[in-house]
């Protein structure tokens, strides 16, 4: 599964390209003093034409081939998603279907999951997949005493970043979620709510691949 989990990390690669490549033609147009862009050029029935709002010759040919970068991203990328989704299927479609049970995660987040996981088996207690995939801070004690928490970038990047995304579209998608979030930030702030969702979501994770069980929404109502 590593080579498959290393071509879905080169996938994210290549969609910051493309978010890049489009930052760079809005950046065009602003620099121009061109009206803004009535609708996201992030779709291509957007992209028609848009060379031609620009009256010099090598700032057209500038976006025309930033479109046409675009245009090889988005098809590159449709054929990445296709290849990796059949693979995730082979490789553990139970874990893949189960993850995908979660509200608002879809495809690429529930494949991100299983890849950087692999085996939910190799995290011994719930405690060390929190901290591997960087939910919570490491420890620093010596002789019974606690120190400042060291170590803030030892564990999974791209772990963190799938449980980042996922807690903005479930706080979307469930309301249960919703509400325990907004209990929170009451009580402390918007972070601190979005720390513990977090946090609350990886042991649901941890749990629901363990016992092989569908994702439970009444875990935020406990």
């Amino acid at each position: 599964m590593r080579g498959t989990r290393d071509l879905l990390r080169r996938r994210a690669m290549i969609v910051r390209r493309r978010s890049a490549t489009i930052v760079h033609v809005q950046m065009v147009n602003h620099q121009q003093n061109l009206p803004a862009f009535k609708k996201s050029i992030s779709y291509k029935t957007n992209r028609v034409g848009i060379a031609d709002r620009f009256e010099e010759d090598s700032v057209q040919r500038m976006v025309t081939l930033d479109v046409d970068l675009i245009d090889f991203y988005d098809e590159q990328i449709k054929r990445l998603d296709l290849y990796l989704e059949q693979h995730a299927k082979i490789d553990d479609a139970d874990t893949f279907y189960r993850l995908m049970s979660i509200p608002g995660v879809g495809r690429i987040l529930a494949m991100t999951m299983l890849y950087e996981i692999h085996n939910i088996r190799r995290f011994a207690k719930v405690g060390d997949f929190l901290s591997y995939a960087r939910l919570v801070k490491g420890t620093n004690s010596s002789a019974g005493k606690q120190y400042k928490p060291t170590g803030s970038k030892i564990g999974n990047p791209h772990l963190k970043w799938a449980f980042s995304e996922a807690i903005t579209l479930l706080k979307r998608e469930s309301p249960d979620a919703k509400a325990f979030a907004e209990r929170i930030e009451k009580q402390h702030n918007k972070a601190r709510a979005n720390t513990l969702l977090a946090v609350k979501l990886g042991r649901a994770v941890y749990w629901m691949l363990t016992r092989k069980t569908a994702f439970d929404s009444s875990i935020f109502a406990k």
